[in-house]
């Protein structure tokens, strides 16, 4: 005890003891002085012991006496506070285990005292309990008295205490014996001496035991002295005992320490002797009563029983059994007939119960039955205790349902055989019991002629938990509530069977793991015997033999009680879940008795459980039969007759299900209950689980299920499995829901059941098939000539029987199939028939799909024997068969497509026998089989079967039920396509085996071989073959049908062609393509216009495919895109064919009068197709094309197109050998196009289609109305487009002529209008300056040439001025759009989107775009001799001098600014090369050109906008500024080189620019605006800079500058006069802006002119220029007044030059006037 002796523990124990000696000292200080004393030496003892010693517990204990003695004396004043605190004292050393024997003997004495004085009683036993529990100090003489005392304090006046010490009685008596328990755990290991004689009877002869041994069987023997009312041996001074007390504790100990009295002997003879003889004495009271017997029948009043001893006894006698069955085997068996007895009934109700259920508590325990079993029924003159006491539990549930009559009879029940009831029973039926609630009671119950008695729900399975035999508080006999005993009899029946089989089989599995070596036992039941014979004896072990005498004999000794006792119950039962139980009960004993081969018994269980399937008098022979051997056997009880199975037909039972029976006479209905439901669920289960066992009772169950079947209507589904029908097949079958829940289980059962049948010997399988086959011809002549539902329970099980026995099938294949075709599928009764073709598809299938050993691949016999049936189905005309036979395909397929091998033929020409009238679902399920086949199958057939698939997959094409199968089936053409290319390689070889072979045969035959498309190689004709069904699919009526094939067909040659040998390129191009090109153009072109309304039914057709003529368009569009796109990726492939130069010719035939056709989606479609067969665009997928074919963009031209395959991503690369093609699954590498086509007359025969379209679609028309067909932007956009690319090819022979011929097509092109419907989609918003896609193709076009020009030979650059012309012609369009012959075009802004008028487009952009192309182009070509002969210059300032003149009257102000500076820009080039070639003469008519073109610019004659801000007016201001300077840097200086009017344009213009600087017309407010300051100062400057130039050559320059300079100075003098005077009178208000801004102008401008005549030479400057410059200087003194700054600063710059003039006055006048 680690938490008693730590030294924690230890200090506070002494501390606690001083502080109770403490406590003790002051409570006797002034009433016992000697015990004050006494406690106060104990102190000092303590801490003596304390000090003295390590050990201070075993110190303590040593001397516990007198550590102990103050506390004894303190109980010896009898004052309770003191007599408290000294046993809670006493208590603590106690419970530290420092107490010693002698002290301990000292506490119980004075304990003793107390209780005589009956002084703390609760306490006394507290710490009695105490003393006995912490240790083993206390036995012998002073354990005695410790007992002996509690049981006295058992008997006090006081409750609490007494209830108390019975528990403190029952604890000590536990310690006794667990002391015993724990000392044989001490000595276990040494040897034991043998025990003295046994039969010895001295009582006290226990000299052998030892102490604590010797206790114990002290007080054992005691106990049964006391229970006897003899005085004990041992327990001296009690003064008295109850006989209850005494039993329940000899109970406790029994039950609690059997082990002691096993190993004692000692203990076994007190068993022996004294326990059991006064069980029996105290038994014999309940013996001899019988209730209800008068007491003058006999001479001695019989004591009467009493309940309290009696169930203690019982629960005595239950334990003797349980524990000591071995010791007491005699005693044992008068035990049980004694409890037999006790369920007499004329016994007391209670005594009944109570024994009950002592039975229950051994019906629990398997291997006391079995030892029961052993020890009395197979013992010769011993009673059979085992059968009696089964029978005993019958005699008792029957004798609870006969209302006992009146009378006092006393007969015992008498198991005789004696015949009283045949088979016909005393089951008389009662109508009138019916009337009492029909069945709707609540509780469960049973319920029997009258006599109801409730369920109880007394004990859990398997275990025995009694009631009454636990009310140890009862004194009186408790009333028994009705059902009671009947719940716990039930119960122990139940457990009885439950434990007995469950045992036995354990023991049977155990014995067959034993011998599996050995032979088996045979079950077949050749006699009827009750024992079979077992063969091989001699292997079987000895144990074997003994165990299995046992077992029957256990089966033998219950199965009669048991049967009679279940068949009343299962018929009086109501409640489901006691149904339950029964039913499971007699299961288990059926299949018992068939696992041990007892035939009888197990016949017996199965009837009673067919019988309770069935409605009560169910008039079926094979049950009646067999019962009647079973009749014989009743019990009479009380003088009745009770049947041993005896219906009641008026059980309260819920009828759950109304049916038919099944029989040829309607013969109105029968009723199922759910009870009848429960017992076919067990009859299922009981087949399904122990089917092996039972032998010729297979025929009984059959029956009856089929019966039960029938009645419910579960008709068969799917593999033969029953599912419930619905109500409608018979219109008297009503199901109830609860019912309708439980019938899938039931199938499910049923069909689990014929899956044990594969465990069935051979013998055995076909006796059931024979059995089923009967059934089912029963059943099919009871089916001829009405149109009645046939009984398909056999059809339906032989096909499950066959299913489950598939490892075996060649035994049974012949007789069922045979039976099924034969018999079944030609049945005229509908459902009869579809069942006999369900089963017979159902075996087929699964035959197939089983794993057959050897297997099928490798069985040919027998896998054409399983196909065989499949074939004869098609001769059978009924459709219903015929679709069953279809789906059988489709699902043989799905399951065994892989390993049909030679079945292959006969499964296809199932599908392709198929024609177009059979009908819809044929047809979809032939279609899904073809399906399957082609997805799965393709690589698993012969490759000779190829050829068929493709033959069958093109006839459900053209078969026009469905559409969706003619879609599908060109897709699975597709998808053989790409097996034969992925596998192209295999098949080949076997083709050509396969071809090999014919054609020996063939040349054996003399005959030539014949076959479509001959010449060419057999893998080759598959190809074609193939190509031929899609090309024929091309033209179908139905435009889903043309474009899947059409899509399908090129996709295939395009993805697979590179498979085909080259010759046979031939063929394709001739035979398929072109040939389809032909009918399709044909169609195309005579369609009908008239309007589709709706695609049949409510399907809205879109508008651009609601006519004929639309949808063969689309038909027209896909051919001729597949076909070009074919030429393109393949051109390698057909170039060295030798008639490529026709086919080209052909196909660009095809390809204008395409792009000719009215049609816009075809003429785009043919451009697309002419730009593939160029190899511009790579080809589009055709799953990406969109609906509408965009306007293509492909500004930079592809020389070669990547050329993937189409639809599958795949790249080709060109590879002849079929190895080689092979091994390019995954190469996504580009191929190498080599031989780009060198034969020019391909290339300029494209020109010529090319010209031929755009000349022919560009050409106005010459009238219009509203059906007048103009181009799309988009089809021209293509046309241009096509063009670079073209060119590419023929750029080496390209001559001016034809540069005529483009120039012509590209006008024709831009000036198209466009309809104003299609408008918003192609123009922008009029703002926004962007070219059209069309635009854009026009200038790559010349962009293209004239890159091309430029590395080109001399004789192209003669070019360049076409060039120009062309570009420039375009540039014309900014300020005057092109006309489109006669057609009235509207301004984009006034066109109405709804209606049909065509719209000019907004050429400005792309005016302006040219122009740019013509500035880029001028400034590398400007010093070209072509440019300079051609008078490209002229031209160019020529076109540029409209927009400019214009200026803002121009549609777009842009222009003007992009035409000045693109001016600029020519100009600085252009005037450098001008000069160059002055003398040429070349340039001649450029100049005045020029000259123009400034003059209208400068001084333009538009007015601009009212809008124009000012800032604005000055950026056009510094424009015209630009152009200012451009002239004095680069015209001016050159004058010499230039003519001189010329010269003198510019200086009169300067000289304008300069004086316009003012126009009196402007108002006010307008002037400051309009007055172009800056560009008045420019022409002044420059007039001046070059009016003073030393360079003057010509007197008329002079003149120019001088008449120039006189009208200035006189407009400075009229600006400051004017100035002078306006500043006078406006006095103190400022001047205009504008009039400020214009003085600083002219007084700026005199200094600028002063400085001017300076740096000039004296003699070139006039006398008159002088004196008008001195002229000015007074007026300008005059302007010093002014207020403005501004000015003053500007008039302080002009004064200052004048200094220079004032010089002396010369001494001498010369002419002083002149």
């Amino acid at each position: 005890m680690s938490g008693t002796s730590s030294p924690e523990a230890v200090k506070k124990l002494l501390e606690n003891m001083q502080g109770d000696l403490r406590g003790l000292s002051l409570e006797c200080r002034k009433k016992f002085p000697p015990v004050k004393e006494a406690a106060e030496s104990g102190i000092i003892k303590v801490k003596t012991i304390a000090a003295r010693n390590t050990d201070i517990l075993a110190a303590l204990k040593e001397n516990s006496s007198e550590v102990v003695q103050p506390f004894l004396m303190g109980c010896g004043t009898k004052e309770p506070k003191i007599t408290q605190l000294c046993l809670a004292a006493i208590q603590r050393l106690m419970s530290h285990e420092v107490v010693s024997e002698a002290a301990a003997g000292n506490i119980i004495n004075m304990l003793w005292q107390l209780m005589e004085n009956s002084l703390e009683e609760l306490k006394l036993l507290q710490t009695v309990l105490v003393l006995l529990t912490t240790n083993t100090v206390v036995h012998d003489e002073a354990l005695s008295k410790a007992i002996v005392l509690c049981f006295r304090l058992h008997f006090t006046k006081d409750n609490i205490t007494n209830n108390t010490a019975a528990a403190t009685v029952r604890q000590v008596v536990t310690v006794v014996f667990e002391r015993v328990v724990a000392e044989d755990e001490r000595y276990k290991d040494t040897i034991e001496q043998p025990a003295a004689v046994q039969g010895n009877s001295n009582r006290r002869s226990v000299s052998t035991l030892k102490p604590c041994a010797k206790d114990a069987y002290m007080l054992f023997q005691d106990l049964c002295q006391l229970v006897n009312a003899d005085a004990p041996y041992w327990l001296v001074g009690m003064t008295e005992m109850t006989r209850t007390f005494g039993l329940e504790l000899l109970e406790s100990v029994l039950n609690d320490f059997p082990q002691v009295f096993l190993q004692h002997q000692e203990f076994s003879f007190l068993l022996k002797e004294r326990v059991c003889p006064l069980v029996i004495k105290l038994f014999s009271p309940n013996i001899k009563f019988r209730q209800g017997s008068s007491t003058s029948s006999s001479p001695a009043p019989v004591e009467k029983p009493y309940f309290p001893i009696c169930m203690r006894l019982l629960r005595v006698v239950s334990v003797l059994i349980k524990q000591f069955y071995s010791l007491l085997v005699t005693e044992c068996e008068i035990f049980l007939s004694l409890l037999v007895k006790f369920l007499d009934a004329d016994k007391p109700q209670w005594l009944r119960a109570v024994a009950v259920e002592s039975i229950h508590r051994l019906c629990v325990q398997p291997q006391l039955l079995r030892s029961f079993c052993q020890s009395y029924d197979m013992k010769q003159h011993s009673t059979k205790v085992f059968r009696d006491i089964v029978n005993a539990l019958g005699s008792f549930i029957q004798s609870l349902f006969l209302v006992p009559s009146t009378g006092n009879t006393s007969v015992t029940p008498n198991q005789t055989g004696s015949n009283a009831s045949g088979s016909t029973g005393s089951a008389q039926t009662n109508p009138g019991v019916l009337g009492m609630g029909g069945g709707a009671t609540v509780l469960p119950a049973f319920e029997y002629r009258g006599t109801w008695i409730p369920i109880l729900n007394v004990t859990v399975q398997g275990s025995a938990k009694a009631t009454y035999l636990e009310m140890l508080d009862k004194v009186e006999p408790p009333t028994i509530p009705e059902g009671y005993a009947m719940s716990v009899a039930f119960h122990c029946l139940l457990d009885l069977v439950r434990g007995i089989t469950t045992m036995i089989e354990g023991e049977l599995g155990e014995a067959e793991t034993v011998n599996q070596t050995t032979t088996e036992t045979t079950s077949l039941p050749a006699q009827a015997s009750e024992r079979q014979d077992l063969q091989s004896v001699s292997d079987q072990s000895e144990k074997e033999l003994v165990n299995r005498a046992v077992w029957e004999e256990m089966v033998n000794a219950c199965w009669c009680g048991l049967l009679a006792a279940l068949s009343l119950l299962l018929d009086a039962s109501t409640d489901e879940a006691a149904t339950e139980n029964i039913l499971k009960a007699e299961l288990t004993m059926a299949a018992l008795c068939g696992r041990l081969g007892l035939v009888t018994s197990r016949d017996a269980f199965i009837t009673a459980i067919c019988k309770g399937s069935l409605p009560p008098h169910y008039a079926l022979t094979v049950l009646n039969s067999t019962t009647a051997a079973l009749s014989s056997k009743s019990y009479s009880i009380q003088g009745q007759n009770v049947q041993m199975i005896s219906p009641s037909s008026e059980s309260h039972q819920q009828v759950v299900a109304v049916g038919q029976p099944l029989a040829l006479q309607p013969q109105g209905t029968v009723m199922l209950t759910s009870k009848n439901i429960q017992c076919m669920r067990t009859l299922l289960n009981l087949a399904h689980c122990h089917g092996a066992v039972l032998g010729t009772s297979w025929q009984l169950v059959l029956a009856t299920l089929q019966h039960l079947v029938w009645i419910l209507g579960l008709k068969p589904g799917v593999g033969g499995a029953l599912k419930p029908g619905r109500a409608v097949e018979g219109p008297s079958t009503v199901l109830t829901t609860a019912v309708m829940t439980d019938l899938p289980v039931i199938s499910n059962i049923l069909s689990r059941l014929f899956e044990s049948s594969q465990y069935l010997d051979d013998v055995s399988l076909h006796h059931l098939i024979n059995a089923l086959c009967s059934l089912s011809l029963e059943a099919m002549d009871m089916a001829y000539g009405n149109n009645k539902e046939p009984s398909l329970f056999a059809v339906a099980k032989l096909l499950e029987t066959g299913l489950v026995n598939m490892h075996r099938i060649e035994i049974l294949w012949r007789p069922l199939t045979g039976h099924l075709l034969e018999k079944v599928c030609q049945h005229p009764n509908s459902r009869m028939r579809e069942w006999g073709a369900e089963a017979l598809t159902s075996l087929i299938k699964a035959g197939l799909t089983f794993s057959h050993d050897p297997p099928l691949s490798q069985n040919q016999r027998l896998q054409l024997l399983l196909l065989n049936p499949l074939k004869e189905l098609s001769n059978i005309s009924h459709p219903d068969i015929r679709i069953k036979q279809l789906e059988c395909v489709l699902q043989i397929l799905q399951s065994q497509g892989d390993s049909l091998g030679p079945g292959w033929p006969l499964v296809l020409g199932v599908m392709g026998a198929i024609r177009s009238d059979q009908g819809e679902s044929l047809i979809r399920t032939a279609f899904q089989c073809l399906q399957l086949v082609v997805t799965d199958f393709l690589p698993t057939m012969p490759c000779t079967c190829l050829q068929i698939v493709v033959e069958v997959a093109g006839s459900f094409g053209l078969h026009n039920q469905e559409l969706n199968i003619s879609l599908t089936s060109i897709g699975l053409l597709w998808n053989i396509s790409d097996y034969f290319f992925q596998r192209g390689e295999i098949i080949e070889k076997e083709l050509n085996k396969e071809e090999a072979v014919l054609q020996k045969q063939a040349e054996e035959k003399g005959v030539v071989l014949n076959r479509p498309f001959h010449p060419a190689p057999p893998f080759d004709c598959l190809w074609l073959c193939l190509y031929a069904k899609l090309g024929e699919l091309c033209v179908d009526p139905r435009p889903a049908v043309r474009k899947s094939a059409g899509q399908t067909l090129f996709s295939t040659i395009g993805a697979h062609g590179t498979l085909l040998q080259h010759s046979t390129w031939h063929t394709v191009i001739w035979k398929v393509l072109f040939h389809l090109l032909d009918r399709v153009r044909e169609s195309s072109t005579t369609a009908d216009k008239e309007k589709i309304e709706s695609g049949g039914g409510n399907i809205l057709i879109h508008h651009s495919r609601d006519t004929a003529e639309k949808q063969w368009a689309e038909t027209w569009v896909l051919t001729l895109a597949g076909v070009a796109r074919i030429f393109n990726t393949r051109r390698y492939l057909l170039q060295p064919l030798g008639d490529f130069s026709q086919a080209w010719d052909v196909l660009l035939d095809h390809i204008q009068s395409a792009a000719l056709s009215k049609n816009n989606e075809v003429s785009l479609a043919a451009l697309k197709s002419f730009q593939e067969i160029l190899q511009i665009v790579s080809p589009v997928r055709d799953s990406e094309k969109p609906d509408t074919p965009p306007a293509i963009n492909v500004s930079v031209p592809v020389v070669v197109g990547t050329t993937t395959a189409t639809s599958l991503g795949r790249s080709f690369m060109r590879t002849d050998s079929i190895g080689e093609r092979m091994g390019r699954y995954n190469g996504s590498e580009l191929p190498v196009v080599t031989d780009e086509i060198e034969d020019l007359n391909l290339w300029w025969a494209a020109w010529n289609s090319w010209y031929r379209i755009g000349s022919e679609s560009t050409k106005p028309p010459i009238n219009f109305d509203k059906l007048t067909f103009i181009p799309s932007q988009p089809f021209l956009t293509a046309l241009i487009q096509i063009f670079p690319a073209l060119y590419q090819h023929i750029k080496t022979g390209f001559s001016m002529d034809d540069l005529q011929k483009l120039g012509v097509i590209l006008h024709g092109a831009v000036s198209v209008p466009i309809s104003s419907d299609a408008s918003p989609f192609i123009l922008p918003s009029y703002t926004e300056a962007v070219l059209t896609s069309l635009q854009e193709a026009v200038l790559t076009a010349l962009d293209v040439l004239q890159k091309a020009i430029c590395v080109g030979s001399e004789n192209m650059q003669i070019m360049y001025p076409a060039i120009f012309d062309q570009l420039l012609a375009f540039v014309e369009f900014s300020c005057k759009p092109p006309q489109y012959g006669q057609l009235e075009t509207k301004h984009i802004a006034n066109a109405k989107y709804n209606q049909a008028e065509w719209v000019a487009l907004n050429y400005v952009p792309f005016a302006e775009r040219s122009l740019e192309v013509v500035v880029d182009l001028y400034q590398k070509t400007a010093c070209h001799k072509a440019v300079v002969n051609e008078k490209v210059l002229q031209n160019i300032i020529k076109t540029l001098r409209i927009p400019l003149s214009l200026k803002y009257s121009c549609p777009s102000e842009s222009t003007w600014k992009l035409a000045v500076s693109s001016l600029l820009k020519v100009l600085s080039i252009g005037l450098p090369v001008a000069r160059q070639h002055a003398s040429s003469g070349k340039f001649d008519s450029m100049w005045p050109e020029l000259a123009n073109t400034f003059e209208d610019f400068l001084f333009t004659k538009s007015t601009p906008p009212d809008n124009l801000s000012i800032q604005e007016f000055q950026k056009n201001e510094s424009i015209d500024v630009e152009v200012v300077q451009l002239i004095s840097t680069e015209i001016l200086p050159y004058a010499n080189f230039i003519p001189k009017e010329f010269v003198g344009q510019i200086m009169t213009m300067l000289n304008k620019g300069s004086i316009h600087s003012q126009s009196s017309s402007f108002t006010e407010a307008e002037i400051d605006i309009r007055m172009r300051e800056e560009f008045s100062k420019v022409c002044f400057e420059t007039l001046l800079q070059f009016s003073f130039s030393n360079k003057v050559t010509t007197p008329q320059e002079g003149y120019i500058s001088r008449m120039a300079l006189s009208v200035l100075l006189k407009r400075s003098q009229d600006v400051l006069h004017r100035y002078i005077e306006d500043e006078r009178l406006s006095g103190k208000c400022p001047l205009p802006r504008q009039q400020v801004t214009e003085i600083i102008f002219v007084l700026k401008a005199v200094s600028t002119l002063i400085d001017s005549l300076k740096k000039t030479q004296p003699e070139n400057v006039d006398a008159n220029t002088w004196a008008q410059v001195i002229a000015l200087y007074p007026t300008l003194v005059e302007c010093i007044t002014c207020s403005s700054s501004e000015v003053c600063s500007a008039l302080k710059e002009a004064l200052v030059p004048f200094k220079d003039f004032m010089h002396p006055p010369a001494s001498k006048v010369q002419n002083g006037e002149s």
